[in-house]
């Protein structure tokens, strides 16, 4: 199965693949041409008289010197051309991979490391595309010459030839065993150099805790363990790679054995003649030289094929959250959402919602409150379907959102979230992010929306002004504001407010609760908020404790109930009520 999906990956590539093959097959040719002119010069010239000799010498010669400049071109391409087409398929997968990353869903990123995904983006591609173009050559090559030396072979002296096959069939075994011990191996460097490439992202990402926590011999320890732990599989790997090469090389040793004391004996029999030996000694070089390189294919198809397998392992793995079939496209929405009996829960554990009822409509807040954990960041991950509830349903519009298009339901919902990311790259391009082809004025307005603008100008480069890998440059609250302006800016008929003003200090916060009450007006908007002052003017509050709607009502409301909110409220600042 494998194979069979391996080879699909040439078809765009056929003609330059079938090029490569003519190139290999030329190769060949000439190589296995040698000797056999040399047999017959032997035989026909060389025991002539010197005229002779040197008039059919000078013009085969120079055939030879022809063929092997063609030779010399068919190398080159094989070389060059081959390796083009490698990098192409090459190019080819990791684009398929990358795309395939961004289709899986939520629940596929909290079970697996990112590390060990550019692992597979990088080194188990490496590795594939080196089996792809180096395999089928050197198996072609390699079938070849073995075929054919060994066909003149068996011209030459049947009895040797047999003596040759029967150590090379003694040889075949020994590899063949050698090779499953190889592939587990190889498998277990794949998973141990992912672990190692696991704990560098997750060490480096998290860099200024480690140094904030002076834990830096912490990591180091952490990482000598995955750093040992590949060290003693690639040690493994070397002592069967080891006994394999070493074991093969006894078996050439062998062959040479069998052609100097059998051919000794053939000779001295008058079986066959000296000059005869001594061409089957070049044709013997030829014939062990592709096994020599078969064997050295083994490694590289172990460590391919298995790097093919771990790359089929996820692009083989569906995504939780798909278009369902016949989805429609969700155009211009009025923008009324219910949540109607809402239950969910992570891999069927503890459940995290339990029958949630909440509406938004155009032109009304409503507020989740809650202590951490409590599901309300949940809630608000299932209006854009980053996870599906496992009981009840969301609508928008009065119509499931399971029954629109994933790209255009999420183009219609804005999102800023408590944990702000920026993408590497300028200012401009991280405010644009949700409208790319937005104009210069319209980005400049977003940015003086979320307060934003005047910051971005006192750098030198404006808006032009890198922000570092995960907005390094900048601070908290500036991040925020950032995020807020790709919400202004992406004008959306739903809003999802998680913790939006969070890293926000008290005079920002009030410029950006002014700003986002103004782009709410004429919205569906859900607001998560611990700092209670933000959400004092929703339309509605509803409190969310273990993942249940507990209390729902206004802020004046809830506070005469002197339940859980009002409880909130006291826990406060005054002023923050």
């Amino acid at each position: 199965m494998y194979i069979r999906r391996l080879i699909g990956y040439y078809k765009p590539y056929k003609k330059l693949f079938f090029a490569d093959m003519s190139c290999a097959l030329i190769v060949c040719a000439v190589d296995l041409a040698f000797p056999q002119v040399l047999d017959q010069m032997i035989k026909h010239v060389f025991n002539g008289d010197p005229a002779k000799i040197m008039r059919i010498t000078l013009p085969v010669g120079l055939g030879l010197l022809l063929l092997y400049l063609l030779r010399y071109a068919c190398q080159y391409f094989i070389t060059c051309y081959g390796h083009v087409m490698g990098a192409k398929m090459e190019r080819d997968m990791r684009g398929e991979l990358f795309g395939h990353y961004q289709k899986l869903s939520f629940s596929y990123y909290d079970k697996n490391n990112t590390g060990e995904m550019m692992s597979r983006l990088v080194t188990d591609l490496f590795d594939i595309v080196e089996l792809a173009h180096h395999g089928p050559e050197t198996l072609l090559i390699s079938g070849v010459k073995i075929i054919g030396s060994y066909a003149i072979l068996l011209t030459i002296n049947i009895p040797l030839a047999l003596l040759l096959a029967g150590v090379t069939a003694v040889m075949t075994v020994f590899s063949y065993f050698q090779n499953k011990k190889m592939r587990q191996v190889f498998m277990d460097n794949r998973r141990k150099i992912a672990g190692v490439s696991a704990g560098i992202q997750d060490s480096l990402a998290g860099i200024r805790v480690v140094k904030s926590f002076s834990n830096e011999q912490l990591e180091n320890n952490k990482f000598e363990r995955k750093n040992n732990d590949f060290f003693a599989s690639r040690v493994s790997s070397y002592k069967v790679m080891g006994f394999f090469h070493s074991g093969n090389a006894l078996f050439h040793g062998l062959l040479y054995v069998v052609i100097l004391t059998a051919g000794g004996y053939f000779v001295a029999q008058g079986r066959i003649a000296p000059g005869e030996l001594a061409v089957y000694a070049l044709y013997v070089g030829i014939f062990i030289q592709p096994i020599e390189q078969l064997l050295h294919f083994t490694e590289m198809f172990q460590r391919g094929f298995s790097g093919f397998r771990r790359f089929c392992e996820i692009t083989d793995t569906l995504p939780d959250i798909a278009d369902t079939p016949g989805a429609a496209d969700l155009e211009k929405p009025a923008g009324i959402v219910r949540y109607e009996q809402v239950s969910f829960s992570y891999n069927g554990q503890q459940p995290v919602l339990e029958n949630v009822d909440l509406e938004l409509s155009p032109g009304k807040t409503v507020a989740l409150v809650g202590e951490s954990g409590g599901g309300k960041s949940t809630i608000c991950s299932l209006l854009p379907r980053f996870y599906d509830p496992v009981a009840g349903r969301v609508t928008i519009d009065g119509k499931d959102i399971r029954d629109y298009t994933l790209d255009s339901l999420r183009r219609h919902i804005g999102i800023v979230q408590q944990d702000v990311y920026l993408f590497s790259g300028t200012i401009r391009e991280n405010i644009a992010y949700g409208r790319p082809d937005a104009a210069f004025e319209e980005i400049v307005e977003a940015a003086k929306k979320a307060d934003i603008h005047d910051f971005i100008m006192s750098l030198p480069e404006g808006y032009d002004s890198t922000t570092g890998e995960r907005g390094v440059r900048l601070s908290g609250g500036q991040k925020q504001r950032i995020s807020i302006a790709r919400v202004f800016l992406k004008n959306p008929p739903i809003l999802l407010l998680d913790e939006a003003t969070s890293a926000l200090d008290n005079e920002s916060e009030r410029k950006i609760q002014a700003a986002l009450v103004e782009l709410a007006k004429g919205r569906s908007t859900l607001v998560i908020a611990h700092r209670l002052s933000t959400i004092r003017h929703a339309d509605e509050i509803i409190v969310i404790d273990h993942g249940r709607a507990v209390e729902r009502g206004s802020h004046e409301a809830l506070l005469s109930q002197n339940g859980i909110y009002a409880r909130y409220c006291r826990l406060q600042e005054s002023a923050a009520c």
